[in-house]
């Protein structure tokens, strides 16, 4: 028996560590009744480390064994796989994190697709609401068609009217078009009343009349000759009846925040196709001129490049004009004008303008700090302000430009601060107002030739709010405007002077 023993637990020694299997060793024996130690049945059980059996203890089920003839226990053990499947967890893993992300995406699609079923949902309830308004009382559909309409017929009314006072020769067509048109403002006044549906039959009659005057209009144009702009630097014309769409040169040089300031292009007369173009953006302040710059060409101008900058420290508004190389400006805080001249750099005269009021005094509209306003044209060098005499209205003195003497004045009745700026044309003050964030109008001038004065109806489109200075160019014939930061310029359309009879 002893040597049964020993060699079953030598057996669980090197079986039972190495195994890892559950608990401490366990000792196995024959259980009671077993055969002898020549008895080749098999056996299998759990006793105490005491060597007694156990009847609590229940057999193995990874485990069997036998005894051979020489009474040494044979067994075999069943042990579990203990290897942990690391590769299939993280496959597991990317799997499931994929699923997440695919399900994120679905689901945020999802939302979005609510969200517009929603937005169109409210679309649809809108469109039913004006649809029931509409089929309920048509009036309330066709009123702004009908005014629409009455504004069309009324420009047509307009264009005849002028067509039948510049046409040259017969007038047999323009007389028919205008019974025409005639007849189609009784028809909308009648349509208006009785059928404010029938909308369509108007506008085809509209849009033939409309050919009908541009191939009359067009036929004019081509009758007539064709009659040149006056020559650059010339006052042969009737003075400014147009002005073209703006172009935007671009923002100046100092960014969003300047808005204010003044540019423009040197006038020489001597070389009225080399003046250079200069910038003066005032501080933000809105008072200060306190640096410029120069530019050979308007290429140099664009693209920011060899710009030669100087430094002042005594400018004050916008009211800034270069003639001759010299830059005029108002001596900060006084009533005193001053010649800069811009190779130097240095002030080359300085002298105060004699009764004009300064600091906000009378400044333009909108713009303050621009009591004082040089300005440029073919005849010289002017200076627009006002005076406590003139009672704010516009007062224009013509300067000699090299001493800056006052060399003759003109009052005119017009309030200066009621004005958003003003430039000078052949010895005649042209001046604005402002009409819509969009629009400014030529609305005011006065001839110092004849010492006339009237007003005008020409509209001048601008890209921001506010005109901060207008500055004339008699060579190039455009208008240089400082328009809250960017800048602007407009060809100057004259009116052609009456042909005299050979």
């Amino acid at each position: 028996m002893r040597p049964y023993v020993l060699s079953l637990l030598g057996l669980l020694f090197l079986v039972g560590p190495a195994a890892g299997d559950m608990e401490f060793y366990r000792s196995i024996t024959p259980s009671p009744g077993s055969s002898s130690a020549g008895d080749s049945s098999s056996s299998s059980g759990i006793l105490q480390p005491g060597g007694g059996p156990d009847s609590r203890y229940q057999p193995f089920s990874n485990f069997t064994g036998s005894i051979d003839d020489h009474g040494t226990c044979q067994c075999s053990v069943l042990l579990p796989d203990t290897t942990f499947p690391v590769e299939k967890m993280e496959q597991l893993e990317f799997t499931a994190r994929s699923l997440t992300e695919k399900f994120q995406t679905e689901l945020s699609k999802v939302k979005e697709y609510t969200e517009l079923i929603s937005i169109y949902e409210k679309k649809l309830l809108n469109l039913t609401v004006q649809i029931e308004i509409m089929e309920k009382d048509s009036i309330s559909y066709t009123e702004l068609d009908f005014e629409l309409i009455k504004m069309e017929v009324k420009e047509m009314e307009k264009l005849i009217i002028q067509l039948k006072e510049s046409f040259v020769g017969s007038s047999e067509i323009v007389d028919q078009l205008e019974v025409e048109i005639w007849n189609l403002t009784v028809l909308v006044q009648k349509l208006e009343t009785l059928d404010k549906n029938n909308i369509l039959a108007v506008r085809r009659e509209i849009a033939a009349l409309k050919k009908k005057l541009k191939e009359c209009t067009a036929s004019k144009r081509e009758d007539a000759p064709a009659v040149p702009p006056p020559s650059p630097g010339s006052c042969a014309h009737g003075g400014v009846v147009n002005i073209s769409k703006p172009s935007v040169v671009q923002l100046n040089w100092r960014g969003f925040s300047y808005i204010y300031g003044a540019w423009g292009r040197d006038y020489s007369p001597r070389h009225p196709e080399q003046g250079l173009y200069w910038v003066a953006p005032l501080e933000t302040s809105g008072r200060t001129l306190e640096y410029y710059r120069l530019y050979n060409t308007l290429d140099d101008l664009l693209l920011y490049k060899n710009a030669q900058e100087n430094r002042v420290v005594y400018g004050q508004g916008s009211g800034t004009a270069v003639y001759n190389n010299n830059m005029y400006i108002n001596w900060y805080n006084t009533q005193e004008i001053a010649k800069v001249n811009l190779t130097t750099n240095t002030v080359a005269v300085k002298r105060p303008l004699p009764g004009a009021a300064y600091n906000n005094r009378f400044s333009y509209a909108n713009v303050d700090w621009q009591d004082i306003d040089f300005a440029v044209d073919e005849n010289g060098l002017w200076v627009i302000y006002s005076t406590e005499a003139a009672t704010g209205n516009i007062v224009i003195s013509k300067l000699n430009d090299t001493t800056l003497e006052v060399l003759s004045t003109w009052q005119t009745k017009q309030y200066k601060p009621s004005v958003s700026n003003a430039f000078m044309v052949c010895g005649v003050l042209y001046a604005t107002r402002t009409l819509s964030t969009r629009v400014e109008e030529i609305f005011y001038y006065y001839d110092t030739n004849t010492e006339k004065e009237g007003q005008l109806g020409i509209k001048m489109p601008k890209v921001q709010e506010k005109l901060q200075s207008i500055n004339y160019h008699p060579f190039d014939q455009k208008l240089f405007v400082y328009n809250d930061g960017y800048l602007l310029n407009y060809d100057v359309i004259f009116q052609q002077e009456p042909q005299q009879p050979v």
